[in-house]
């Protein structure tokens, strides 16, 4: 077997037995995507793999990041009058969780003195990868260091994001699936996804409104709060 398709295989396989323990005892260090990516490091340790050999078959999961981004219109367009009824309060919604979620990532770190390149690194976290690196490489920020924060977003708020939505008493389908989707991206709007088919057609928008409106207003915020 070549070896971009063994370790593509590989990756697979841990991921595929990785999720039914997470489902089991839903212990946020347990994600699926945190164990894959702990013991594929662990594997190619062990095998003494270089990073480069690996990414030779890691580039063909990466090329499905943006497919998989447009299939998530999918749900969209099943439910897609129930979305129209409540266009308005969705779009200004997640401009304001647009806006609030750059401040919040931009500010803590740079009250704590972080590097400038971690900071602007942090500040499109909350987006999928793919425009998450973008915009990062954008406005000066460390594009793998991004990568790193945007799992690690991601899986925070799939785990916890539903405990708060329901603390907090936000139990409508779209509302749960705009915040998950916006907050959480695309492992927020697989967990939405559990729930419920407006739920994820809900997260789908919020991720696509959410990768749009941090493109445009993170150079601008960012710039503004590092002077």
């Amino acid at each position: 077997m070549p070896q971009p398709v063994l370790w593509v295989a590989v990756s697979l396989l841990l991921y595929v037995l990785a999720k039914p323990l997470y489902q089991r005892v839903r212990f946020p260090l347990l994600h699926p995507v945190m164990v894959t990516g702990a013991l594929l490091i662990l594997i190619l340790r062990l095998t003494d793999t270089d990073y480069q050999t690996y990414m030779e078959g890691g580039r063909l999961i990466s090329f499905f990041l943006g497919p998989s981004v447009v299939a998530l219109g999918v749900p969209l367009y099943v439910r897609l009058q129930e979305m129209k009824r409540s266009a308005p309060m969705m779009l200004s919604v997640v401009f304001f969780g647009s806006a609030v979620g750059i401040v919040a990532a931009v500010v803590p770190p740079l009250m704590m003195g972080a590097p400038d390149v971690v900071v602007r690194a942090l500040a499109p976290k909350s987006v999928t990868t793919p425009i998450a690196i973008a915009v990062a490489e954008g406005i000066g920020g460390d594009a793998p260091l991004t990568a790193v924060f945007v799992v690690l977003t991601g899986i925070y708020g799939a785990v916890v994001g539903p405990v708060i939505l329901r603390l907090f008493g936000v139990t409508h389908p779209i509302a749960f699936g705009l915040a998950m989707g916006s907050a959480a991206h695309g492992i927020g709007t697989a967990r939405s996804l559990e729930e419920g088919q407006l739920q994820g057609a809900a997260a789908g928008l919020g991720i696509c409104l959410c990768g749009i409106l941090t493109a445009i207003l993170t150079p601008f915020l960012v710039n503004f709060l590092l002077g």
